[in-house]
């Protein structure tokens, strides 16, 4: 395995070479920290997505799905509090105009004093003191730019949840214990992003908010604590890069009864891509509160009436992809030359298969897009027959194409074709006419 100080620099190199991640406008010098995602890039995200989607939509009978605006209502963001105190203290160097969060441990002294020295260009008495710096982009509804038209681009899905929990509840005719599920578009105009998709301006988020009856709350969450480690670790991320962190008192929101990070062990660190939280009655009380609308729930058995707590487990797809990416990458050396491989689940992986004629004469050609045109109406499939059969595979081994199939001189006798292992690098002939059967077992998963 490389170096974990210069992995992410391979993986970034590897995400644009193989069509995984592009920077964002890259033709006009790039936009900073945002992304696009390219041809396997989307795919293995949807992947994963889907993946999620099934696990807490289609095999539970007591969770809904919802798709909710990014645009919402402006009292939206004053009931949650995000535009009181959604916001982090910020300060600037003039002489060199590079912006730092005020806690940042590289600042040496106190920032808006003349002790304070810069972590960039190393001036003393340079740094502005703290002002708080709003996380919420601001847009306008209408034609006319004034107070009463602000809204604001989504900072996270939850809210959109919580406004239509009611509706939801009475479409659906469940009955708490019930939750809600979301995957949607986010943003945040933060002030150090980085690390590739780790921390970005524009982020997709898989989110669950689940309702229950107060005093069952803990119970739940440690359901859903457990759960969503369960539905991790079978991304195929090893268990040793896994582990749980729970909050801290201090850390807790304040409306927060408990909260634990699901963290990986990325090649900057220790760091949260998914988190579960015990947020109590508090934001269905604040809606309630601001929107004036009754969100009490009346149980039918007992008759008893309550404002539901809600579980949450909110996980973000691009850092869960690149949890993915980051653990699937390999390097090793196979008959003297490095392979570089992403061993990703082969459920996950944005190509199935591969076809490659052996050479680009005798029939063989024709046969492999007979073949490539059978397997791609089954599954994503690539057809190469650019460079040698060895710079082929390597190409493959990189965007983690778990089954390279090769058309030869025999195939062209016989209607056979080898079919070569990702990772074991076993090649087995398999009959034309079960090639589909064939990858579709080794595919299931």
């Amino acid at each position: 395995m490389p170096a974990t100080e210069n992995l992410m620099d391979k993986l970034v190199s590897l995400a644009k070479r193989r069509g995984f991640v592009f920077q964002s406008s890259e033709i006009y010098g790039g936009l900073g920290s945002v992304w696009d995602y390219g041809p396997l890039g989307v795919e293995l995200k949807k992947n994963i997505k889907e993946r999620w989607w099934r696990s807490m939509v289609h095999e539970r009978d007591d969770i809904e799905g919802l798709d909710a605006a990014i645009l919402m209502h402006a009292r939206v963001w004053e009931a949650s509090g995000h535009v009181a105190g959604f916001s982090d203290p910020l300060v600037d160097c003039r002489q060199c105009k590079n912006r730092f969060r005020a806690d940042d441990p590289r600042i040496k002294g106190t920032p808006g004093t003349p002790d304070a020295q810069c972590p960039t260009c190393g001036s003393r008495g340079t740094l502005t003191a703290p002002r708080l710096f709003n996380l919420m982009f601001k847009t306008f509804m209408g034609p006319v730019e004034e107070d009463a038209a602000v809204l604001y681009l989504r900072p996270e899905t939850a809210q959109g949840i919580y406004v239509n929990y009611l509706n939801v509840l009475q479409a659906s005719r469940q009955r708490i214990p019930f939750g809600i599920a979301q995957i949607g578009k986010a943003f945040r105009n933060e002030i150090t992003p980085g690390n590739f998709i780790f921390r970005t301006r524009e982020f997709e988020q898989m989110e669950m908010q689940f309702f229950v009856k107060p005093g069952t709350d803990a119970e739940w969450f440690e359901f859903w604590r457990h759960q969503r480690m369960e539905w991790v670790t079978r991304l195929g991320l090893r268990s040793q890069k896994l582990r749980f962190q729970q909050h801290t008192k201090q850390e807790l929101a304040h409306y927060a009864r408990d909260a634990y990070d699901i963290e990986y062990e990325f090649p900057f660190g220790w760091h949260e891509f998914e988190g579960i939280h015990n947020r109590g009655d508090f934001d269905l009380s604040r809606h309630q509160e601001y929107s004036g609308k009754k969100l009490d729930y009346l149980d039918p058995t007992t008759s008893e009436r309550f404002v539901p707590y809600v579980v949450e487990t909110s996980a973000g797809a691009d850092r869960t992809t690149l949890a993915v990416l980051a653990d699937a990458y390999h390097e090793e050396e196979v008959a003297g030359e490095k392979r570089v491989v992403l061993r990703l689940l082969p459920t996950l992986a944005p190509l199935k298969a591969a076809v490659f004629p052996l050479v680009n004469k005798d029939g063989m050609p024709e046969l492999a897009r007979r073949v490539f045109d059978g397997l791609r109406r089954q599954f994503p499939t690539f057809y190469d027959d650019g460079g040698s059969i060895g710079r082929r595979y390597r190409r493959q081994d990189e965007a983690g194409t778990p089954f390279a199939i090769t058309v030869d001189g025999q195939s062209v006798q016989d209607q056979t074709v080898t079919v070569r292992d990702r990772d074991t690098l076993q090649q087995v002939r398999v009959a034309g006419d079960r090639l589909a059967h064939y990858l579709a077992e080794k595919l299931q998963g």
